[in-house]
């Protein structure tokens, strides 16, 4: 039985192990390396691709390894389309303009359709059945292995285009969607959202966190603030034109609030809350790039995104014991299912919850 070490490809920001279930001692060796990881799903552990972390795998697992190539990624190509395509792409993008999507909804939209107009460029798209449309999308699928999001994607947009473009009737593309999961969102601890927000040096950069996560804020939300938005009379941040076009009002931290009077007076602002060097606002790469510098430093969840703040918060308050009504309205979520997902992360602490097998037997003791 040995221990599977994933040569990495080239670029690949984790180097991956198997390590068989029975094998207890040497998954504890493993978890000494900083920024090792779990992933459930494909019972592997990673750590971060570095020279140094393959040589530890490879000395603390010396005689108990093997190497295995890792499996290359099909790229989906590039290309060119014809005119008719070209005609097709501007009429989906004037109906989504029209109906006033979002600009992310619009590029998204485009991208999936270019594929689709490309595969079936030969075909009069009208006459293009249902039955040839999945055909398609399990071509997708098992070439490239996409994933259900992405699958979601490509039948928003060709649906869109048959029904909202082409006038086709809805019922007829009732396309078969990928089966939903039910996974759940990845939350930080909060020691780690501590040891994250401290280790910025940049106060700005510390600022944006902190911003991010005491407020419950997506990046382009918090990029989108103005300096007055910050509504410190009354106790509350103002997030306009969020996610669906719809504002907002969610909670103002004092402790960010004098963080926040710092900040400006240090680098005075003239429009935007936060603005970049140049002006203008601040971009959102730059965020995840100073983000993914604290998350290495501070050793905390290597797989955490800038999203995983605004989970944080959400299930944090839910710890703390907000209404979960308050936590949906400070998110902007319109369904309370889509909030309810975070009951399901919360901490069990011994001193929230009884358990049952401390109360049987405290019950069995009384009866004796």
């Amino acid at each position: 039985m040995d221990i599977i070490i994933y040569e990495p490809l080239k670029n690949a920001k984790r180097i991956k192990v198997a390590v068989p279930y029975q094998m207890e001692n040497e998954r504890s060796l493993l978890k000494t390396i900083q920024g090792r990881f779990y992933h459930k799903q494909q019972r592997l552990w990673s750590v971060f691709n570095t020279v140094d972390n393959m040589n530890k795998l490879k000395s603390m697992f010396a005689g108990q390894y093997k190497i295995e190539p890792s499996h290359q990624v099909v790229v989906m190509p590039t290309f060119e389309l014809n005119d008719k395509s070209e005609e097709a792409l501007c009429m989906l993008e004037q109906k989504l303009m029209l109906k006033a999507y979002s600009e992310n909804t619009i590029r998204t939209y485009k991208s999936e359709l270019r594929r689709f107009l490309k595969y079936f460029e030969n075909y009069e798209l009208k006459n293009v059945g249902k039955d040839q449309i999945e055909s398609y999308l399990y071509h997708l699928i098992t070439k490239y292995k996409i994933g259900e999001s992405k699958q979601n994607c490509m039948i928003n947009a060709i649906k869109f285009y048959y029904e909202q473009v082409l006038g086709m009737p809805r019922e007829y593309y009732d396309l078969q969607r990928p089966k939903g999961t039910h996974s759940l969102p990845n939350v930080f601890s909060t020691d780690e959202v501590l040891k994250l927000l401290v280790t910025p040096i940049n106060f700005k950069h510390k600022v944006i966190l902190s911003t991010i996560y005491s407020a419950g804020l997506r990046i382009s939300e918090v990029l989108n603030l103005r300096i007055s938005d910050v509504r410190s009379a009354e106790g509350f941040l103002f997030v306009k034109g969020a996610k669906g076009k719809k504002d907002r009002h969610s909670t103002l931290s004092e402790v960010l609030l004098i963080d926040l009077r710092k900040y400006y007076r240090e680098f005075k602002p003239s429009y935007w809350l936060f603005e970049g060097e140049a002006g203008g606002k601040y971009s959102a790469s730059s965020v995840q790039k100073f983000f993914k510098k604290a998350v290495q430093e501070s050793g905390v969840n290597p797989w955490a995104t800038p999203h995983t703040l605004r989970h944080s918060f959400a299930t944090h308050a839910l710890e703390y014991g907000e209404n979960l009504r308050n936590i949906q309205v400070m998110l902007g979520h319109v369904n309370s299912k889509t909030t309810e997902v975070y009951t399901h992360v919360i901490n069990v602490n011994n001193k929230k919850m009884r358990n049952p097998l401390d109360m049987l037997m405290k019950s069995t003791i009384f009866k004796n």
